[in-house]
């Protein structure tokens, strides 16, 4: 396997491709500019520069997994020092992606290619140069722009069939695999942020929702939902506890079995709550697409006033009507000339009728200030039509979204599409989010959210959630903090990089605000079981937080897993590995390629192909399909027992983390 990257995903996705599946791992990072050498074979650490702290990186993220026989200090073994290839990484540090980089990585004898660089251009052109060098690769690209993805998949999906015409289809389904670490966190993090909705992964364009469940009462008995999935940390709900870290009795334990279900008395659970089917996202209205309301043109004050003159003319036709005898249309016409001054002098008139003129031009005069308002304000509101608005004065009851980058754009049109109103901060004025924020009508305001003042005109102390998703930590941590000086009670979600970073903030701040929910959450570290699920030739349909662990949820063919084929749904389960939840009912021709695709939207109803909550006594066979759900190692240990390419012998797997 080979994975190329300069950021967090590259470093988690490594780890997890090396501790879970016990895979050979090369990673490619960048190098200093101006023709700095390739590493060694044997992974020597380089001394100084950037690859330096990115390989630093590397190897702490490697270093939290136990492998057997690695050594206790120093750099990462040689990949043939120990006789064992898939206990070893090697890392290769180059300034670009060119052949000959590719080359040296062994691009024309791996298995998997991985392109997870934050700039797309940079991965595009990797892919293509890796497909040209080996039409058989498994290629696995990161890319935020989801239609050049599509096209880019198709492309590099023909170049192999051109490349290489006797390649087995099934082999040509996996061959490339685009994917976005934004898309495939949102809805964790969105799920975040709201009370009483559930985590929640797509799959047969239904709602696959999984509700954290509080433990019953004394007398009460816990809804089991269609399954559990977790037991929660036993010290969830202390205070002063340990948040259950991944090696201890108190972490949270992830699909147990029924009798420990039973057993846990005290602890809250993650359960498989419903199944509901779901529409195409909303479109985003476009301003000129939608009717602008009265309310929005002018202001209430000009309102009252035009309510006011409309009032008097109204009052003047009716005495004329009343005083001249004249029928009311002609008053009426007689009062409309007068209040526009465009009628002669009632000089021979009865002194009413020239009294009622006086009133109706005063009147006129009054009415010349109020048109030139409505014409200033109508004009006003057209020219800032386009800008980003500002949270109005009343709002309560929102979500306050830090950082409108990949993952904060992603996360915003997730809430906005489940009618979640939230309030954006963004100190960059050009940063991703902004165009789609102005698009949707989303209030935003722009500042550092580390001044003071910022959160407050996001009406932080009348939100009801504040998701901190900024690249930086410290940023994240500063306006928690903040944030809960203001409101001691506010629900929060940060997004926080490093594990034991985010073990000592959340006992923290659980301790000093035991009555808030706080959760922290890490973007690489959600999306890298995805990634390593593609790179394996597997379709991951998404990932659930359970705190600082995660649940996989995959699609997986019967044939060739001895765990799963020929035996019964009961007997395939396998306590804290795996669980079969959900059974492809449809034939292979007409099954949906992708389950993790919307349906298409073309009018007519579709009946799903999934069975969720199969009966226990089902025998699975081998052309059949099953929807997972999975720990990373129990995923791991599946996939590593289906014959490979590459067939190695598994250590037995560490604990999950």
């Amino acid at each position: 396997m080979i994975v190329c990257g300069d950021d967090a995903l590259a470093h988690r996705l490594a780890a997890e491709l090396h501790g879970v599946y016990r895979a050979r791992v090369t990673v490619v990072i960048p190098g200093i500019p101006g023709g700095v050498p390739l590493a060694e074979p044997t992974g020597q650490r380089l001394a100084g520069g950037p690859a330096a702290t990115l390989f630093g990186r590397f190897t702490a993220a490697v270093g939290r997994v136990p492998l057997p026989r690695q050594p206790a200090a120093g750099p990462v073994a040689d990949p043939e020092a120990d006789g064992d290839p898939d206990a070893s990484a090697r890392v290769v540090e180059a300034h670009a992606l060119d052949d000959g980089v590719l080359t040296e990585a062994g691009v024309e004898h791996a298995t998997a290619l991985a392109l997870v660089h934050d700039d797309d251009e940079t991965n595009i052109h990797a892919a293509l140069r890796a497909r040209r060098l080996n039409p058989r690769l498994r290629l696995v690209i990161r890319l935020y722009n989801r239609k050049l993805g599509q096209h880019l998949e198709d492309l590099l999906d023909q170049a192999a069939r051109v490349a290489d015409p006797g390649m087995d289809p099934a082999e040509l389904d996996a061959a490339a695999t685009v994917l976005s670490d934004a898309d495939t966190v949102a809805p964790a993090l969105a799920a975040t942020a709201i009370a009483g909705t559930s985590k929640v992964v797509q799959a047969d364009g239904l709602l696959l929702r999984a509700a954290e469940r509080t433990p019953p009462g004394p007398d009460e008995i816990s809804d089991p939902g269609l399954c559990t999935l977790a037991l929660l940390s036993s010290t969830t709900s202390d205070p002063g506890g340990s948040e259950g870290s991944d090696s201890s009795d108190d972490g949270p334990r992830l699909l147990p079995g029924d009798a420990e279900v039973a057993a846990a008395t005290g602890r809250g659970t993650v359960v498989l709550d419903a199944v509901s089917a779901t529409g195409s996202p909303m479109p985003p209205q476009r301003f000129g697409s939608r009717s602008l309301p009265l309310a929005s043109l002018f202001s209430r004050r000009l309102r009252w006033s035009v309510a006011g003159m409309v009032i008097a003319v109204l009052a003047l036709t009716i005495a004329s009507w009343r005083l001249t005898g004249d029928g009311l249309v002609h008053a009426a016409y007689l009062t409309v000339l007068d209040v526009l001054a465009i009628d002669e002098p009632a000089l021979d008139e009865p002194t009413a009728r020239k009294i009622l003129q006086l009133l109706s031009g005063l009147t006129g005069l009054l009415l010349l200030p109020v048109l030139v308002a409505a014409a200033f304000e109508a004009l006003g509101t057209f020219r800032t039509a386009s800008a980003l608005r500002r949270p109005p004065r009343g709002l309560s009851g929102h979500v306050v979204l830090l950082g409108l980058g990949k993952v904060g754009t992603r996360v915003l049109a997730r809430l906005r599409e489940m009618d979640i109103p939230v309030v954006c901060v963004e100190e960059d004025p050009g940063a991703r989010g902004i165009p789609l924020a102005r698009r949707l009508g989303v209030p935003t305001v722009t500042g550092d959210v580390t001044q003071e003042g910022v959160l407050e005109a996001a009406k932080i102390q009348r939100a009801h959630a504040l998701l901190a998703l900024t690249s930086s930590d410290t940023t994240n941590l500063e306006a928690t903090l903040y944030a809960r000086s203001v409101e001691p009670r506010l629900r929060v979600g940060l997004r926080l990089y490093d594990d034991q970073f985010a073990t000592a903030v959340y006992r923290t701040l659980r301790a000093a605000h035991p009555q808030a929910l706080t959760r922290s959450r890490s973007v690489s570290t959600l999306a890298a079981p995805a990634f390593a699920g593609a790179m394996m030739g597997r379709q991951i349909l998404g990932a659930i937080p359970v705190e600082r662990r995660v649940l996989v949820f995959a699609a997986l063919h019967v044939t060739g897993h001895p765990q799963l084929e020929g035996r019964t749904v009961a007997e395939a389960f396998t306590p804290g590995a795996w669980r079969v939840i959900a059974l492809d009912t449809a034939e292979p021709a007409d099954r949906q390629r992708d389950l993790a695709a919307a349906p298409p939207h073309d009018g007519d109803p579709r009946e799903p192909g999934l069975v969720w909550d199969p009966h226990p006594g089902y025998v699975l066979r081998p052309q059949d399909r099953v929807v997972l759900a999975a720990t990373r190692q129990g995923l791991g240990e599946l996939l590593a027992d289906h014959p490979s390419p590459q067939p190695s012998s598994q250590p037995s797997s560490p604990p999950d983390v």
